[in-house]
């Protein structure tokens, strides 16, 4: 057991994290007292106090999301960052972002939540709720939803009211989004719906099932990548561009890759698999092979398939189809960007003349790790998994801030990232 001795008004930020972090770590340690009320009244205290912390944590993201310090560690976004690095879920990074990002334009919320009077789950229901609106609107929609947290309204109900706030606000200004399908509709068989807007666009909302999303993805995704290093869209307008190329007509064949065995083909049980994972049933598996024809891959020595060696620089279409196989996501660990989005990375680098373009010296990273491992490879370290994969994992930039001094034990991990 460590003893924790910090004087709270003159302790530094770092100090008062590091002397938290030991606290919890005790209190992690304890069993539950036996008595249940005993429990249920500590379990209120600690949640007023996990959310006084919240508010603090608020104020840490928002500084590394406006210097962009993430980016420098190796992570695309500040999201990327909660969630590979501190292991967050999407909803719980998203929460946080939202109120880091937010709370500069709701200081009534700000202020509560620090001040203990206002609950983590009410502050991320209005942050999330305001996020697309101006700054007038903003601050109209943040003393409505406060005065339904304080008549007792649920989170769940501020939420709604919130959602409605911005229909109401989006019918105004004449770009209400299409009607919600989902309620209405299952999941076996793919559907879309268009509604066209004032100014003569359409909003696209729909479902495709894993049949049809493996054709898009396969149509899609090779048309969707960056243009180059100055290609400022983000994927959601490279999408919409390559959708456009496609229905215009200037698009290559559709694509789409199963991974299965040959006895799934000729009729076997077995089930097969899409690049990315999702299961298919050896009956689907079979249908699309019969209406996209199949594609055998190549193998050379030892079972690797598709050597080039350094004669050539850029793998082929029939490596690329292999890669995309082998790594369903970009090779940095943590990075979730699918591989059909990727780009191909000579493991150890072609232009030095150290990688050839072999398939065995391949490996598939999106296209922001693809550059910042060029940029800064001192911070990548390049391991395989059993199966024989490349993973690359991220390391600190050498010039981070070492821990700062604690009363906790030398070496203490969790001071270590405190400070």
């Amino acid at each position: 057991m460590h003893s924790v001795a910090v004087e709270l008004a003159g302790a530094s930020t770092a100090e008062l994290v590091g002397a938290l972090s030991m606290i919890a770590t005790e209190l992690a340690k304890r069993d539950a007292p036996e008595s249940a009320a005993a429990c249920l009244e500590l379990t209120e205290t600690l949640a007023a106090a996990t959310d006084l912390q919240e508010s603090a944590m608020a104020g840490f993201i928002g500084r590394v999301d406006a210097a962009g310090e993430h980016a420098r560690w190796g992570y695309a976004s500040p999201k990327a960052w909660l969630r590979s690095r501190l292991g967050m879920r999407d909803n719980r990074a998203k929460d946080r972002l939202a109120l880091a990002r937010q709370r500069h334009r709701l200081p009534q919320v700000a202020q509560r939540l620090a001040a203990g009077e206002l609950s983590f789950g009410y502050a991320t229901t209005i942050a999330d709720s305001v996020a697309r609106l101006d700054d007038i609107d903003c601050a109209q929609a943040e003393t409505l939803l406060l005065e339904m947290a304080d008549e007792g309204f649920s989170a769940g109900k501020v939420a709604a009211f919130g959602s409605r706030i911005r229909d109401v606000i989006a019918e105004r200004d004449g770009t209400e989004d299409a009607p919600d399908e989902d309620t209405r509709r299952g999941y076996a068989k793919s559907w879309l719906t268009t509604t066209r807007s004032l100014d003569g666009g359409r909003y696209v909302q729909g479902w495709l099932n894993p049949e049809d999303a493996a054709i898009w993805d396969g149509t899609l995704a090779p048309l969707a990548k960056p243009a180059g290093l100055d290609d400022r869209r983000d994927l959601g307008e490279r999408t919409a561009a390559a959708l456009s190329g496609v229905l215009s007509g200037g698009h290559k064949a559709t694509k789409v890759t199963v991974i299965c065995d040959l006895d799934t083909l000729t009729g076997g049980n077995a089930p097969a698999r899409l690049i990315d994972g999702t299961p298919i049933p050896a009956e689907q598996a079979r249908r699309i092979a019969l209406s996209a024809g199949v594609a055998p891959l190549l193998l050379g020595k030892g079972n690797t398939p598709l050597y080039l060696g350094w004669r050539e620089r850029f793998a082929s279409p029939a490596q690329r189809q292999v890669l995309e196989a082998l790594y369903p996501s970009c090779a940095v660990r943590g990075c979730e960007v699918p591989g059909t989005l990727c780009e191909v990375d000579h493991v150890h680098g072609w232009a030095l003349g150290r990688s050839p373009t072999d398939i065995d010296q391949l490996t598939l990273t999106c296209g922001w790790h693809n550059r910042f491992k060029h940029s800064r490879p001192e911070q990548i370290q390049i391991s395989k998994d059993r199966d024989g994969r490349y993973v690359y994992r991220l390391l600190p930039p050498a010039d981070a801030r070492p821990a700062a001094p604690s009363n906790g034990p030398p070496g203490d991990p969790a001071l270590d990232r405190a400070a």
